[in-house]
């Protein structure tokens, strides 16, 4: 195969054609064409580079058999020249003693012959172009592929403006078949009213229908959370829905009929109008259900939009029933009794009148209302029952709808109510003063009327934390860079303070503060003006305006503040005053993350204390100096604790060795134990054995007596195993 050898020439491996080799193979076939081999398929020559020639190498004899791996032995090549050919990573070298040399070199292609001639050759330059060339080929067949409305590149996004205002004119399109075809069907005034203008219209939404089907076939959807791109992809998931369905039934050609039945051929005799076989275009309801969906999701206001579209249903409702009612007319007979629709008179034969009425007939049937003609046959009767039976069915889901979407629209309100309730309730439980009351009552008022009664946490915890944080800095970022000991903080700090920034309303005459407290709080803010006043609570000192800050300092805990962390002055609000509120928890919490911004913020709070000269620099410096002391002994504590955790690992390892070789000498132990009794219960069924002996061997009683006499002494004396018997033995011999 081909594949090794390319792999062989990229690692630099010398492969020898030698002229006998190559002879033999041009024996076998016939001379190729400059880019195709005798069996038709396509070679690489065309896509070879001519090189220069190589200097001079070492010279190969003619005798030299090619090298080739085991693996390419089997494999048929096909040359265009006689010359051997040495490869050796990117140069295309000749031999220079070879009599017909080639200065370049085909391609080799390669092909398996149990496929056959018709199995499929992946086809691969190793020039040293081949990049260049497959980049272009890639870049011409992308130029090729952009001309083609069907081609890889033609893909619509579906979260993009434009799929939106294209769905706004198809459901526009649909609207316009939704309510003309049924229409200009029944009323033949109207379809002839103006042949021309409808002709224009139902073959311009005809032609907006074809473009919609591509663009439909055509959307990108997501897959494992990435959009789909890829155009043949995207129509196989179109294919694999029924939505290509009705699609396609929208668009069957059934104004064909008017060939047979031309269109301005309906009188107040011939009815439905022939336009009625356009009715298929109706199934391209759908797409109009989905721009209803997009946009209730995209506007501000959903609630007004679901009440706009449940009254469009309606107004769709009632204007079919109203044409159905005027064709049930035309079937039973105009004028034929009073429940139909009379055509007698020039008013009444007018186009206005025809179409007001039955619109009028259908509103009081379908809500139920009544107060009309009573019907005087069967078929009037099944109609009038219907209509009511769908009117009780219908507008109650209407009705039930728009009573909840008004609720909805007011779920705020009662919210906020519900709390101010519970709040009067308590003061009054608890006797709260008038004067106060009122305050709080106006608080309420105030909070609502400006939009701050919104509960922001609440609102935002169904997001991710991310998104959150987006919102947050779009909302406060601003606000924050005004502080002065915030600037030129790194945007990682600040995008987590104003999460935990508070908005907290303050009403005429409240403190936010007072001279003494201690600082727990810092206070950007936001709307209103505050007065800072002296110890007499009348003398006004100054005024701060929106963008203020004040208790930035207290919230640091600088060491040699002479203020003692707590507030110089007493703040009043002199109207109603939002104010964003940070916590000293939660600065601190934020800035453990952050010691390089800890150690800025520092700094710049001791600037702000020397500019009021309420720092004492001694106390300061102590303060670092104990800083720095507690820093060296925690290092030395950390030291120490790694020596001893070091110490400790190792006696735990070197008990649990020691530990094994205890069990194993145990394990011997036991071992010798065991043996050591298994033969003293054998040695002691022996004795047994012999005394018994005795008792039957009356004549040999001085022998056993020796005998174990013998064995006692062996046994008192650690006389050697089975000593005794060899004596017994020896004794009877004698």
């Amino acid at each position: 195969m081909w594949i090794p050898m390319m792999a062989a020439a990229a690692q630099h491996d010398r492969v020898v054609l030698s002229p006998r080799r190559l002879q033999q193979h041009q024996q076998q076939q016939h001379t190729p064409s400059p880019d195709r081999d005798r069996h038709g398929r396509r070679t690489y020559l065309h896509m070879v580079p001519i090189l220069p020639p190589p200097p001079a190498g070492p010279a190969i004899n003619d005798s030299q058999d090619t090298i080739i791996s085991d693996r390419l032995q089997d494999t048929s090549f096909q040359y265009a020249s006689a010359a051997p050919s040495v490869i050796s990573g990117n140069a295309f070298t000749t031999p220079s003693k070879i009599p017909n040399s080639i200065n370049k070199l085909n391609l080799i292609q390669s092909h398996s012959n149990k496929w056959g001639s018709s199995r499929k050759v992946h086809e691969r330059s190793t020039g040293p172009d081949w990049f260049e060339t497959k980049m272009a080929n890639a870049k011409m067949e992308k130029k090729r592929s952009s001309k083609c409305f069907w081609s890889s590149s033609f893909v619509v996004d579906p979260t993009t403006h434009f799929h939106y205002k294209w769905l706004m004119l198809v459901t526009v399109t649909i609207l316009y078949n939704l309510v003309f075809v049924i229409g200009r069907g029944v009323f033949w005034e109207l379809n002839n009213a103006m042949p021309t203008i409808w002709w224009i219209l139902d073959y311009a939404s005809d032609g907006i229908y074809v473009v919609d089907t591509l663009v439909h076939a055509h959307e990108g959807f997501l897959d494992q959370g990435l959009m789909v791109r890829n155009s043949h992809k995207l129509r196989e998931n179109y294919f694999s829905t029924s939505k290509w369905k009705s699609d396609f039934l929208s668009l069957l050609p059934t104004d064909l009929a008017y060939l047979w039945w031309p269109s301005g051929s309906c009188s107040a005799d011939v009815l439905p109008c022939p336009v009625i076989v356009r009715a298929n275009r109706l199934l391209r309801v759908p797409r109009m259900l989905e721009f209803f969906d997009r946009t209730e999701t995209k506007t501000g206001y959903p609630n007004v939009f679901r009440i706009c579209k449940v009254v469009f249903a309606i107004l769709i409702l009632i204007h079919w029933n109203s044409c159905l009612y005027f064709a049930i007319s035309y079937v039973i007979g105009f004028g034929s009794d009073n429940w139909v629709y009379n055509l007698q008179g020039a008013r009444n034969s007018s186009l206005s009148r025809q179409y007001i009425y039955c619109f009028y007939w259908s509103t009081l049937t379908l809500t139920t209302i009544g107060e009309t003609p009573q019907p005087e046959n069967e078929l009037e009767h099944v109609f009038v029952v219907a209509d009511f039976l769908a009117g009780v069915l219908i507008f109650a889901t209407i009705v039930g709808n728009i009573g909840s979407m008004i609720s909805n629209m007011n779920v705020a309100r009662v919210e906020f109510q519900n709390r101010m309730d519970g709040v009067k309730q308590y003061m009054a439980f608890r006797r709260v003063s008038k004067e106060l009351e009122a305050r709080v009552i106006r608080w309420f008022a105030y909070t609502w009327a400006n939009k701050q009664a919104l509960d922001e946490e609440r609102v935002l915890a169904a997001l991710p934390d991310k998104l959150k944080a987006e919102i947050a800095i779009h909302v406060h970022l601003d606000t924050l860079k005004k502080v002065e000991i915030f600037q030129d903080c790194e945007p990682g700090l600040l995008e987590e303070l104003v999460l935990k920034l508070r908005l907290q309303v303050f009403s005429p005459g409240d403190y936010i503060c007072r001279k003494g407290d201690v600082g727990k709080e810092m206070y950007i803010v936001k709307r209103g003006i505050l007065s800072v006043v002296a110890d007499d609570q009348k003398t006004e000192i100054a005024t701060l305006s929106a963008g203020s800050v004040f208790g930035e300092v207290s919230v640091l805990e600088i060491a040699g503040n002479k203020t003692g962390n707590r507030r110089t002055a007493n703040v009043r609000s002199l109207g109603y005053s939002d104010l964003f509120c940070l916590s000293k928890r939660d600065l601190w919490e934020t800035l453990r993350d952050y010691p390089e911004a800890r150690h800025s913020l520092m700094q710049r709070g001791c600037q702000l204390l020397r500019k009021d000269r309420l720092l004492d620099e001694d106390a300061f410096l102590q303060a670092q100096t104990q800083n720095e002391t507690i820093n060296e002994a925690v290092s030395r504590l950390d030291t120490t604790m790694k020596d001893v955790t070091t110490r400790l690992s190792n006696l735990v390892t070197e008990y649990y060795n020691q530990n094994v070789k205890l069990n194993e000498k145990i394990t011997e132990l036991e071992e010798q134990i065991r043996v050591v009794k298994y033969h003293s219960i054998t040695d002691s069924k022996y004795e047994d054995q012999q005394g018994s002996n005795v008792e039957n061997d009356s004549t040999s009683s001085s022998s056993q007596s020796t005998v174990f006499g013998t064995y006692a002494t062996r046994r008192s004396f650690n006389v050697p195993k089975n000593s005794w018997a060899r004596r017994r033995r020896k004794l009877k011999s004698t």
